[in-house]
């Protein structure tokens, strides 16, 4: 009888990421990354899952999304909060997709907590959402926080009754949680493996740039955003509402504050006319708008680099001026090859 060969083991699929701060270049290599390696790409930026915020988000164009198949881009409206945990679930779902069909997932972005929630998991627990915290404390205060009771008896009775139907502050911070996770504050609070422990291969690369034409580069970026018509974008926008996490898009509370100074941009929910009748705040010029979006987006930027700096397991790729995508991603292909 033929001695039994001993199975090899199967490989663990490969999810490569490319990180790092914003203009270093993530969406051109991934993309050519994608080709190469027949891949998908999945975003990992808080601000493309927005409709319509295109041009302040230097979302990839129309041309650069039919090359290849993209996720976790124009996933709702500018009036609705996006968390991580929405991202997550997407994203894990999104995953298995691409590895179903035989693809690479190519994780592109420069949202460190998305990042993060991916590779080590998510505890179920969320942060504090102010707009939803904001409207149930109005409620409170105007009917009586009988009515918090209620709801939260029907979405986590267990919680609900552990509470009492008196301790508003307890009541808010439960129902919370139900808005923002999907899961009830009773139910156990293990973390959430990552992608490792879900039985995948994580290759993170991160871009290291010169600060010096990065900033330059930003600057750059700012100004052919406005030729390309940010101010129409933003113009287009404020007809509706714009939710508290879609405001922290660089460069859209910058131009509501120029084009409409009476009204305080950070305010979630304020529904922006297209001609305001107050003038109560400073008008800034157009110029000065873009200054500040340009300083922001820097700003934004050292914060990315001290994020990703401080994360374990990122290979830095330095990604010198004037070198062509195409070679870096000859780069990042060998290294990937090399790991495998």
């Amino acid at each position: 009888m033929p001695r039994a060969t001993p199975s090899r083991k199967k490989a663990k699929p490969l999810v490569l990421f490319i990180v790092g701060p914003t203009s270093s270049g993530k969406t051109p290599l991934a993309l050519e990354l994608a080709k190469r390696l027949g891949g998908e790409i999945l975003s990992a930026d808080s601000m493309l899952v927005y409709k319509g915020m295109d041009i302040g988000t230097a979302k990839p164009s129309r041309k650069e999304l039919k090359q290849v198949p993209h996720h976790g881009i124009d996933l709702i409206t500018p009036s609705k909060s996006f968390s991580v945990f929405e991202y997550h679930r997407y994203a894990l779902k999104a995953i298995a997709g691409i590895v179903k069909r035989g693809k690479i997932p190519i994780i592109a972005g420069g949202t460190g907590f998305y990042v993060r929630a991916l590779l080590e998991g998510l505890s179920p627990l969320p942060g504090a959402n102010s707009a939803f915290r904001d409207k149930l404390e109005q409620e409170a205060q105007a009917e009586g926080p009988e009515g918090l009771y209620r709801r939260l008896l029907k979405l986590d009775p267990k919680r609900a009754k552990a509470i009492g139907p008196q301790n508003v502050r307890r009541l808010i911070r439960a129902l919370e949680i139900c808005e923002v996770s999907g899961k009830r504050a009773s139910e156990a609070t293990q973390k959430s493996p990552g992608l490792r422990a879900l039985g995948y291969k994580p290759f993170v690369i991160g871009l290291n740039r010169d600060r010096a034409a990065l900033y330059q580069s930003i600057n750059q970026r700012v100004d052919k955003m406005f030729r390309r018509g940010l101010v129409r974008e933003v113009q287009k926008l404020s007809h509706g509402k714009f939710s508290k996490t879609a405001l922290q898009g660089v460069g859209y509370k910058e131009v509501l504050s120029w084009l409409y100074p009476c009204i305080t941009p950070y305010t979630p929910g304020v529904s922006r006319a297209p001609h305001p009748v107050c003038t109560g705040a400073r008008k800034i010029s157009l110029g000065e708008a873009k200054e500040r979006i340009k300083q922001a987006t820097r700003h934004f930027a050292k914060r990315q680099w001290t994020w990703f700096k401080r994360e374990r397991g990122i290979r830095w790729v330095w990604w010198p001026e004037r070198v062509p995508v195409a070679k870096m991603a000859d780069l990042i292909i060998q290294m990937v090859v090399y790991d495998l």
